[in-house]
């Protein structure tokens, strides 16, 4: 068995197609229910556990953790043992761990449970992005279904505090949004067993080595700093602004309530609008433009403080919703699909060590000066670095000709 040409990835049978498709979009679906509802979450476990800030903060940071471990030590293994083997062990120690939420109340067994999603979302994440490629003829149509895929991670991100938000608004417990998330994903670990996979031989000369050889390469680190920085920027406001709108006695107390789902909403909305954007007009001035929005909305937040929060921070979203699939998308598809997992793993290390020193960092920030706004000054500080850097990638196109050869 040969490993996909480009060529052979158009001759993909549509029902493999199909069935890789919708598996990986409620993949996507099923872990950011509970990882996009950490913000919802922190206030209540602040209370429940009586802990400041940055103790609070473990309830982000350490999934985020084990995610950046599993995808850097393990995400080669994705091509070393094949796209299937990955998921279905992935897959078995979520459900497993969610589950576990059952059997006890300790603010530290619920962080060791938390590392075990995150070792487990490291896993069959770089498998389903593997596959993407696999079944994926070109750059174009990559970053086309990687838009798709996350559109569905953000239905998920929707899903997980509404749920959260219906459970505490009927005094029931917040753990049981690990239980809906647990039968969920055992239902797809039986559909991930008994589906069809695309052809792909498995490379069992992959190890962590060259995985971490890839931070050497100039795309592959590019990338991954950019999506470090994007990262930094976006979980500024899922998981610190409900915590930063309590500050917000107006007329718009509804929306106060409510606006990381609105955040979530416009984000979801712009990820499927991406690819109709993405046929039309070039990705590169599109997340220059989007992430000079962003920088804006971060600074005239600061600037007026959180009555113009209020509507802007969850305005960003729109135009944080194309960001992070594109540039993943493109960062892996610089490299041949036989390197796909380890390079998915790599960008998922960076993507995960943002997603846990960003809002860690806040929260340490925010204590020392005792308000979680001083926190979002130095996301602010993100969101213009980021912006920077897109412009520079626009102007320059780096990774224009290694796109195209891989796609050759």
């Amino acid at each position: 068995m040969q490993q996909l040409s480009s060529a052979a990835a158009t001759a993909v049978p549509t029902h493999t197609y199909t069935q890789v498709k919708w598996m990986t979009c409620l993949m996507f679906f099923v872990f950011a229910m509970t990882t996009d509802a950490v913000g919802v979450i922190i206030p209540e476990v602040v209370k429940q556990f009586d802990l400041s800030l940055t103790q609070a903060a473990a309830f982000h940071y350490v999934p985020m953790i084990f995610i950046g471990l599993s995808g850097l030590f393990l995400g080669q293994l994705a091509d070393q043992l094949g796209r299937k083997k990955i998921i279905l062990f992935g897959l078995l120690i979520y459900s497993l761990a969610c589950f576990a939420f059952a059997l006890g109340q300790s603010f530290y067994f619920y962080n060791l449970l938390l590392g075990l999603c995150g070792l487990s979302i490291g896993l069959f994440k770089t498998g389903a992005l593997a596959l993407i490629g696999d079944i994926s003829p070109n750059s174009a149509s990559h970053t086309r279904l990687m838009n798709r895929v996350e559109g569905f991670f953000g239905l998920g991100a929707i899903v997980g505090p509404a749920l959260v938000a219906i459970l505490l608004m009927f005094e029931m417990a917040w753990e049981q949004l690990y239980f809906v998330a647990g039968f969920i994903c055992a239902l797809l670990l039986l559909i991930a067993y008994r589906m069809d996979y695309p052809l792909y031989s498995p490379q069992p000369k992959a190890s962590i080595w060259q995985t971490l050889a890839l931070v050497k390469n100039p795309y592959a680190l590019g990338f991954s700093l950019a999506i470090a920085c994007y990262v930094a920027t976006e979980v500024a406001v899922f998981v610190w602004l409900p915590t930063l709108l309590q500050q917000y006695e107006g007329q718009w107390t509804l929306l106060a309530a409510h606006a990381i789902t609105v955040f979530f909403i416009l984000r979801t909305i712009g990820r499927f609008l991406a690819e109709w954007l993405l046929t039309r007009f070039s990705w590169t001035i599109l997340l220059a433009w989007f992430s000079s929005v962003i920088a804006l909305c971060f600074v005239l937040s600061m600037w007026h403080g959180v009555a113009w929060a209020l509507w802007l921070m969850p305005l960003s979203g729109l135009f944080m919703s194309m960001m992070y699939p594109t540039l993943n998308s493109k960062g892996i598809s610089c490299f041949p699909r036989k390197q796909h997992g380890a390079a998915a793993g790599l960008i998922l290390a960076f993507t995960a060590l943002a997603a846990a020193l960003g809002p860690l960092l806040m929260g340490i920030v925010g204590d020392w000066f005792g308000d979680v706004r001083y926190g979002f000054y130095l996301a602010t500080g993100f969101a213009l670095l980021l912006a920077a850097a897109m412009w520079w990638n626009h102007l320059f196109n780096p990774a224009e000709a290694q796109l195209q050869a891989m796609s050759d």
